[in-house]
């Protein structure tokens, strides 16, 4: 199960990289919606949950109550290099 994360990460960073223009990809890979990417490392993590009969809705909580208290200045919304490329303002 954990392979399965390994697995969906990598590709998360394939894509992430490709958009960024940091590694460009083989041409004989498609493009792939980050958002779907994202969802199936969620699927993943669920799983991996559900798995360890973990109840991620009170440990999200309890995580978001952390960042929300203790690291509230330490994470801020960013615009990536692509999305300022793809705006002008």
């Amino acid at each position: 199960m954990l392979a399965c994360i390994v697995e969906e990460v990598g590709e998360l960073a394939r894509e992430i990289n490709s958009l960024e223009k940091i590694k460009k990809k083989k041409s004989s890979e498609t493009n792939t919606d980050i958002g779907l990417e994202l969802a199936d490392i969620l699927f993943s993590l669920v799983c991996l949950a559900n798995y360890y009969e973990i109840d991620l809705n009170d440990s999200f909580g309890k995580v978001m109550k952390k960042y929300a208290t203790r690291d509230k200045d330490r994470w801020t919304r960013k615009k990536s290099q692509h999305a300022l490329e793809s705006h002008s303002y």
